[in-house]
């Protein structure tokens, strides 16, 4: 098989498409995989650094605030265009993927026009701009949430879940103890991020405190930009271990009880394949508002709890974290409508979907 992938911008985009990759490799050992990404977004590092071949175009997202400034960005639109199409004809794949991120409109549309199968998988509850777009060139089409349905062609779109969601359950689990923490304690999780949230830190350092009259164990991912301010605080309670950052923090997650985070689409897919009830905190900077939506869904399907950031204090954290934990009840209901909604089984249904494609032809 050969596969032309294109993702880009974020690793909620990069990682599914990565997952994707290793389904298709570990099907199919001797696949050809041309990765198409930016000069200047995450996945120009990551992929390389995997050993794929990698061709990057310049190409920008539009800009919401100033509309002139898309004149340039139409004009590296058509030179992504061209270049994607003659990168395309030159490696002859069999299929091309679109995995989100601006990147992928030209390079689906590339592959279109030169008469290529195409699969496109949208992650968030509110499909972005691309795959709006590429909706009616598309020949297959995925997604991770049963939301998304509604935006696309019925006749084409599955519901595949996440492709990560394999991942996460081969991921092997943390100990506790390496961080530690108490193994018969429960355990809950705060982690908003690589670089973390200023508005989640803020109310940190005042609920810090709090935590020492709970029987449960708190471990508090800062986030890099932020660890810092954490250094010399004085009123750690013994139950708090606080962190920049866990490069294992899926293998933590599946020893944990609950988990305050964002809602972005890596993190839902995660936590629904867990079946690990969660309090979302959804960042309101993001384009339409998606993780909102991500939010919801859960919330509506009673898999979460969500806080918008707005209405963010210590109070209503703590009284929240408290409600999921001493309810047994609602805990295990939460536990079981997460799964609900997850797909285990997310990369092989996308890859029986790729090579259902290719056999068509």
């Amino acid at each position: 098989m050969r596969v032309v992938v294109s993702a880009g911008g974020t690793g909620g985009h990069i990682y599914p498409a990565l997952a994707i990759i290793n389904k298709i490799k570990e099907r199919e050992p001797d696949s050809e995989i041309l990765y198409i990404g930016t000069t200047d977004r995450m996945e120009a590092t990551i992929v390389p650094e995997l050993g794929y071949r990698y061709v990057a175009l310049e190409i920008k997202g539009l800009n919401r605030h100033n509309p002139f400034k898309n004149i340039n960005v139409f004009k590296t639109f058509i030179k992504a265009y061209k270049k994607a199409k003659k990168e395309i004809e030159a490696f002859k794949p069999d299929v091309v993927l679109g995995i989100g991120g601006y990147v992928t409109l030209p390079v689906v549309y590339a592959a279109k026009s030169l008469k290529i199968k195409t699969f496109i998988h949208e992650q968030n509850s509110i499909p972005g701009l691309s795959n709006k777009l590429l909706n009616h060139h598309a020949d297959a089409i995925g997604v991770s949430l049963p939301s998304s349905l509604k935006y696309f062609d019925a006749k084409k779109t599955t519901y595949t879940g996440n492709p990560r969601s394999e991942e996460v359950i081969a991921t092997v689990p943390v100990s506790k103890k390496k961080y530690g923490l108490s193994q018969n304690k429960k355990l809950v999780i705060f982690v908003m991020g690589s670089l973390g949230s200023n508005t989640i830190n803020t109310s940190m350092k005042d609920i810090l405190p709090q935590f020492a009259s709970k029987d449960y164990e708190v471990l508090f991912v800062t986030g890099k930009n932020y660890f810092e301010e954490y250094q010399n605080l004085k009123n750690i309670p013994k139950n708090v271990k606080i962190v920049p950052y866990l490069n294992d923090l899926l293998g933590v997650m599946k020893n944990a009880d609950l988990i305050i985070s964002r809602a972005g689409a890596s993190t839902i897919a995660e936590i629904t394949t867990l079946g690990l009830p969660s309090i979302l905190i959804p960042s309101p900077y993001v384009t339409h508002n998606h993780q909102e939506e991500n939010a919801k869904v859960l919330e509506d399907n009673g898999a979460s709890i969500v806080i918008h950031e707005k209405d963010l204090d210590g109070k209503i954290l703590l009284e929240k974290i408290d409600l999921i934990l001493n309810d047994s009840s609602r805990y295990d209901t939460m536990v079981i409508n997460n799964k609900k909604l997850g797909v285990t089984d997310s990369a092989t249904k996308i890859y029986e979907i790729i090579k259902n494609l290719i056999d068509k032809k």
